[in-house]
């Protein structure tokens, strides 16, 4: 995610040299904060920003249908050509938010009381900021924002724990602290319901940096006044004492040198997680309210607190929004759902969203110019950017977006968001949308992307979808100037050079209309600006669904029916042309939209029924594909006429009457086509409401090569002047054929301006894979700025592009190798950027040269099975020779995990019910995985990764926690590495769907754990010239040259199995990539890495069976006793495991087990082992940790130390020195046996001695607890009571840790706390904490609570309450109470 904070942005080039294929195309905001020489940004993190451009060269014209009602081009009135004009202080205001394009200022001149007002639009978004400038109330006096939704989920918080409030009025919060209640908050049932959040999670990147910026310089100063004082008196220790002989002396100052030590560093490994937020939610008798104490995140400790934060509920009935602070300044609204146990706490995920709702809706009173496109217009927030994946969208975010839409009545929805698809007009999503539409009548406006210039780059759902008016971009010569703050504006109206082009992969137009692509719109208070320059397809949609707005609010005014097939055909049918050519519609759909005269359309005709025109079209006499419109892309089907047949179905809403509407439906209906000697329809067709087909015959045999656009259109014969009824795109890109060898093409003296954009379409050579290409550019002065794209669309695949954007700053040349399909068409568009050059007198001139290059091979990808046989791959150049180098390596490790826990259940109805009435399920899926080493791993799910919009299931989210319920990863169905340390994992998956039927087919989902190998486990596969070459290891095959006509087989090895990667399981796929051929400018030593090289394919490995070890199974011959001795042994074992296995949780089961013991005792006396396990047995006891806490449990630790002494006495300590003394031979198994044994019994004495010292510690704190609590008190005969524990000698805890230290290391993490109790008794607290430290840093399972807790009690005593806060704030962190809601 790029920065939106500035108005002003340069443009990082780097981020769009890369080729883009299918697989890593993103999803994306159609829209950016920038100045006007840059392509859109985007404020997504980890995907690469969508680009959108401009118009077609012109060569010829041709008419095309628009309007009965005054169509006409762009080139000239208000909004067309200003060669020579002057921008004054109101046309630059009224610039900033462009609506004169769109005659919305004409309009609302005309009608100022139809500026919006009764009129709901749901701004489907990343949030929208109710505090923002201009989002408070309508023209009308009310209320802007009629309900604030965060529906993505990434705001809940888990308030199901209800505590009651204690005598003072106080009650426990989630976060621990305790949190003194308002006594005027009105209880009835005195239940609190509690919560807390990490306030960093519900902030944007940005804002969360420029927090941690202020918050790290205030912490700092805090830590610098420590350091200070630490160092003081680590100096008046040095001059009182000069030379230190003393061994206490030596360790004061090393303790004091510890602290100033422990600061330095603690500054330097300083990672604010930021402050955590206790939230309180209760029923006051009517609704339910929250309140938040925010006291963490003020400077002022005296703000922030509970009891006077004023409570808020669900923001529908209050309207009201809180600011968690001053100095985040972010606004946030509540909403609770499920009696209390969900707190909704909204916050918008970028600036976006309210931007877009800016530009839809604002309301400036005292700055009218600045006013949105309909100021009159009511809006809600539906968040669908989810704060957890950095404002991604997810399918619960938009499910749940369309179930408040209908339930708010809204008129209008518009959302800015979108991405490339497999399949256009399909998906879960989409069907949903369909029922929005069709049966609730709202109107869906939606961007139709920023992936542009190049042709078939709509996104879904805008430019894909037969429901959503999809819109393009478009600048004037006014917002350049003044908007883009522009020297010299172009002299007319063009589409920007990125946003996104039709048609579909199935022909339909794509752009449904276009409007202003640029603004600057308010945004968020945390920003700490009002308003801020973005453009993109994400300003043009909220521009045209203010438009639309205006006319609804027309229609309701003159009692018009509202219906979605009638605002769609108004708008369409009084456009604006923009360009004189006829394939300038797919770049600009039917034009710049213009409200008024889609309003007098509209009065025209009322009295005509809502009907949406549905067009099937298939080849004739075939049932599939069916398509909405006709898209000849290949040279086969540009070479002969195709007949095709087109079934027209009107479509009614769903609550038309059968009588009086669909009966009477009778239309006669006269059809045209833009060139009859390409294009040849039937002249006329008489429909009904069962529909009609008919048949078109499509020639292009005729054309040239290159881009051909025309139209098939219906116009009702009884009212011509209504416009066409619909609309049969058919697109034909006539491919040239490159027919000399080798395959080179050149495009030369290519001339550009600004905007201007030069398409041609190429046959790509059979046997052609990757493209070796050259751009020269001269003849011209300032800096010039390209996009050069590339596409081919493949059958069931998102279009195939590759994209860059280049800067030349002076005439030069530079290359470029990206991969190709060969036998399908590939479009090559270059556009001079719309703002890149302007000014200049000078035409840049562009030489691009294409050479085709490729290695034919008879597998895309190959699949090793394990086996040592290798695989057999033929290669073959087809064009011209080429070097086959292949190089192979598999680096990464995907693991198959099946779930282990298995949950449906169904949702709540407050915000999961379908406006069908259907209730949403859910299905979590529990996977446990274990790492033996820390890794960057993602989850893969073939089935659901990659697709949002393109699938029809509804949404998917996983987690991964470990142990302590700590989250390491979080996502969607666009997965991310993360790096996770050594240790056990849960991942749990969240799959929604209303259909239960699929939900139970999902609970044996198969998820793969994906494991980035590290650079010395990746393995490098050898490649031979013979089959038996892996085994017998000849015959290895390094590179040759191949010749056309002519195939050469090779063999790919499997790894060698002693390289497999460790920790490799059964069954498991190691996968990688393989190359075959690499640049021809490449040197000797370069294309090593597969993936580096133009072209590349998967390659997997199925990881067989692991070899069978040699020694399993053996029985050591050597043995010395007898049958009897063995016999008695085994006896003796199994009685000690038994009384290991015996539970302890009753009294009942403790004085069982005491039994057990003290006769084993008797029947084992001095047996170590026995010993050990009764020792063992005493510390397993429950709630051990709580006893100790209170005196009269303190004698809990006495049989510990008791059984501790038993193991310690059993155990002959000389002979066991001894033993260790001396090495034993490896080879010697009797000498390996009694190693083995020695070992144990050495482990058994440390044990012993450890939890010895363990229980001395615990009984000396509870003794200076007791004496604290009941200092001064006497018993009645007025003497002191004598301590229990007093029998205890004070340097037993000194003689036993001195004993420890004799056999183990006690600064390990295993034995370290007694090391840490030692130094904290002994008052060096500096030395304890660096000895915590140590331990901490070195342990590498999970963290464990106990020592971060003696960590916090050490810092207490220490006094450094900063570090004190940061820690406490860690520990919700690392050990979060439960796992955080889906």
């Amino acid at each position: 995610m790029l920065s939106t904070t500035a108005l002003l942005l340069s443009y990082k080039s780097s981020s769009l040299l890369a080729g883009v294929s299918d697989a890593s195309l993103p999803r994306s905001f159609s829209s950016s904060a920038a100045s006007s020489l840059s392509p859109p940004f985007h404020f997504l993190i980890g995907k690469r920003p969508r680009r959108w451009r401009s118009r077609s060269c012109r060569r010829g014209i041709r008419s095309m249908p628009c309007s009965s009602i005054n169509a006409a081009s762009v080139g000239g009135g208000d909004n067309g050509s200003f060669r020579n004009f002057m921008l004054n202080e109101s046309t630059f205001l009224a610039s900033l938010m462009p609506k004169k394009e769109i005659g919305a200022d004409r309009f609302i001149e005309a009608h100022p009381e139809y500026d919006g007002r009764g009129v709901v639009i749901a701004i489907f978004d990343s949030g929208v900021d109710p505090a923002a400038a201009g989002l408070q109330v309508t023209s009308d006096g009310k209320p802007k924002i009629l309900d604030v939704l965060d529906c993505t989920g990434s705001g809940d918080i888990d308030t199901s724990k209800v505590v009651k409030a204690d005598a003072d009025g106080r009650i426990v919060g989630a976060s621990g602290a305790s949190l003194p209640v308002n006594p005027s908050w009105k209880n009835p049932c005195g239940e609190w319901h509690v919560g807390c959040k990490l306030v960093y999670e519900l902030f944007t990147d940005t804002l969360t940096s420029r927090l941690k910026k202020e918050r790290k310089k205030q912490w700092d100063e805090k830590n610098q006044e420590e350091i200070a004082k630490a160092v003081k008196r680590l100096d008046e220790f040095d001059q009182k004492h000069v030379k230190i002989e003393d061994a206490n002396l030596k360790k004061i100052k090393e303790d004091l040198q510890n602290r100033v030590d422990i600061l330095r560093k603690q500054a330097e490994s300083y990672d604010d997680k930021g402050p955590i937020i206790d939230a309180v939610v209760w029923h006051d008798g009517e609704v339910w309210r929250v309140a938040l104490d925010t006291q963490s995140i003020e400077d002022d400790p005296d703000c922030g607190k509970l009891a006077e934060f004023e409570p808020l509920t669900n923001f529908r009935i209050e309207r009201k929004y809180g600011m968690f602070s001053k100095l985040d300044a972010c606004t946030f609204a509540v909403n609770m759902y499920d009696e209390g146990n969900v707190l909704s706490i909204v916050t918008d995920s970028s600036p976006h969203g309210t931007h877009v709702a800016g530009i839809a809706t604002a309301f400036h009173e005292e700055e009218p110019l600045l006013n949105g496109v309909a100021p009159g217009a009511q809006l809600i927030s539906c968040k669908i950017g989810d704060s957890r994946l950095g404002s991604m969208e997810t399918g619960t975010g938009l499910t749940r977006a369309l179930i408040a839409a209908v339930e708010h009545k809204c008129d209008l929805i518009n959302m800015s968001y979108g991405e490339p698809t497999l399949l256009p007009d399909y998906g879960r999503f989409v069907d949903l949308v369909d029922e929005v539409v069709n049966k609730h009548r709202l109107i869906f406006v939606s961007s139709a992307g920023n992936s542009g210039p190049a042709l078939s780059t709509v996104g879904a759902p805008g430019g894909t979808s037969s429901s959503i008016i999809g819109v393009g971009a478009y600048v004037s010569p006014t917002m350049a100037a003044g908007t883009h703050s522009m020297v010299e504006p172009p002299p007319e109206g063009l589409e920007y050079t990125w946003s996104s082009r039709g048609p579909t992969a199935d022909g339909d137009l794509g752009v449904s209309i276009s409007a202003p692509g640029g603004a600057v719109a308010p945004v968020p208070k945390w920003t700490l600006q009002r308003r801020m320059l973005m453009n993109g397809t994400s300003m043009a949609s909220p521009s045209a669904c203010g438009g639309v707005a205006l006319l609804i609010s027309a229609m309701k005014a003159e009692s018009i029916p509202v219906s979605p097939y009638t605002v769609r055909t108004a708008l369409e049918n009084t456009c604006i042309l923009i360009g004189a050519l006829p394939e300038d519609k797919l770049s600009t759909g039917q034009g710049l939209m213009q409200v008024d005269k889609a309003f007098q359309y509209v009065m025209q005709y009322r009295d005509f029924p809502c009907v949406r025109y549905q067009l099937k079209i298939n080849p004739s006499g075939k049932s599939a594909p069916i398509s909405r419109g006709i898209y000849l892309r290949e040279a086969s089907a540009c070479k002969q006429s195709t007949e095709w047949t087109v079934q027209v179905e009107p479509k009614f809403h769903e609550d038309a009457n059968n009588l009086e509407e669909l009966v009477p439906f009778e239309e006669c209906i006269q059809l045209h086509s833009t060139d009859k000697s390409v294009v040849r329809p039937p002249e006329y067709l008489l429909l009904t409401h069962n529909g009609r087909s008919f048949n078109i015959v499509v020639d292009p045999s005729n054309l040239s090569s290159g881009l051909h656009y025309y139209e098939v259109y219906g116009i009702d014969c009884k009212l011509p002047s209504r416009g066409p009824l619909f609309r049969i795109p058919v697109t034909i890109t006539k491919p040239a054929a490159i027919l000399n060898r080798p395959p080179v093409v050149s495009f030369s003296k290519m001339s550009f301006e600004p905007g201007h954009i030069e398409r041609r379409y190429i046959e790509v050579p059979l046997g052609a894979t990757w493209v070796e290409a050259t751009m020269k550019t001269s003849e011209f002065d300032t800096t010039r700025r390209f996009f050069v794209d590339t596409v081919q669309i493949c059958p069931l695949q998102r279009p195939m592009k590759w994209e860059s954007f280049v800067t030349f700053s002076s005439p030069s040349a530079k290359s470029f190798a990206f991969p190709v399909v060969g036998g399908q068409t590939m479009e090559l568009a270059i556009a001079q950027f719309w703002s890149s050059g302007v000014g200049s007198q000078e035409s840049a001139v562009v030489d691009f040269e294409i050479v085709f290059h490729g290695i034919d091979i008879n597998k895309d990808e190959v699949i090793l099975d394990g086996s040592e046989a290798p695989v057999r791959i033929d290669a073959e150049a087809l064009l011209a020779s080429e070097k086959l180098a292949p190089v192979a390596i598999l680096n990464k490790m995907r693991i198959p995990y099946r779930p282990v826990e298995t949950k449906l259940t169904a949702l709540s109805s407050s915000r999961d019910r379908l406006p069908s009435g259907k209730q949403i399920l859910a299905l979590t899926l529990t996977y446990k995985l274990k790492l033996e080493d820390g890794a960057e791993v993602k989850p893969y799910i073939p089935l659901l990764n990659n697709r949002i919009y393109d699938t029809k299931f509804e949404s998917q989210f996983y987690m991964i926690s470990d142990a302590n319920k700590r989250i390491h990863a979080m996502g969607d169905c666009y997965p991310k590495s993360s790096v996770l340390p050594k240790g056990d994992y849960t991942l749990q998956l969240y799959l929604r769907h209303d259909n239960m039927q699929y939900l139970e087919k999902m609970k044996q989902l198969v998820v793969f754990v994906e494991k980035n190998l590290e650079d010395k486990d990746t393995l490098r596969l050898s490649f031979f010239s013979q089959p038996d070459g892996p085994v017998m290891g000849n015959g290895a095959y390094k590179s040759s040259v191949l010749i056309p006509g002519k195939k050469e087989a090779i063999y790919l090895g499997p790894p060698v199995k002693d390289k497999l990667p460790k920790n490799c399981p059964q069954g498991s796929l190691l996968v990688g990539a393989i190359s075959y051929g690499k640049l021809s400018s490449a040197g000797s030593g370069e294309g090593k890495n597969p993936q580096k090289n133009p072209v590349s394919y998967q390659i997997s490995y199925v990881v067989p069976p692991n070899k069978v070890e040699e020694d399993k199974g053996k029985v050591s011959s050597a043995t010395t006793k007898s049958v009897a001795e063995r016999l008695e042994e085994e006896v003796r074992n199994a009685k000690i495991k038994f009384l290991g296995t015996l539970q302890q949780g009753t009294d009942e089961e403790c004085t069982e087990w005491n039994k057990l013991k003290a006769h084993l005792k008797s029947e084992y006396p001095k047996h170590t082992p026995l010993l050990a396990k009764i020792l063992e047995g005493l510390l397993s006891r429950s709630n051990v940790q709580d006893k100790v806490r209170h005196q009269k449990e303190v004698f809990f630790w006495f049989p510990v130390i008791e059984a501790a002494d038993e193991v310690i006495d059993s155990i002959d300590t000389e002979e066991l020195a001894k033993f260790f003394a001396f090495k034993s031979d490896p080879e010697d198994e009797e000498a390996e046996k009694m190693k083995n044994k020695m070992e144990t019994t050495r482990d058994q004495l440390v044990e012993a001695l450890y939890q010895k010292g363990q229980a001395l510690a615990e009984i000396e704190s509870a003794n200076r607890d007791v004496e604290s609590a009941s200092e001064g008190s006497k018993d009645k005969d007025g003497n002191n009571d004598q301590s229990a524990w007093e029998v205890i000698d004070s340097d037993l805890f000194e003689e036993n840790f001195k004993e420890l230290k004799k056999w183990v290391d006690v600064k390990s993490a295993k034995y370290g706390n007694l090391l840490v109790i030692r130094e904290r008794r002994s008052g060096r607290l500096g030395t304890a904490l660096k000895a915590l430290n140590d331990m901490i840093q070195e342990d590498a399972d999970p963290p464990k609570k106990q020592l971060y807790e003696l960590k916090l009690s050490l810092l207490e005593e220490m006094g450094w309450g900063h570090l004190v806060t940061y820690e406490r704030t860690w520990m919700h962190v690392r050990f979060p109470p439960s796992l955080p809601l889906f």
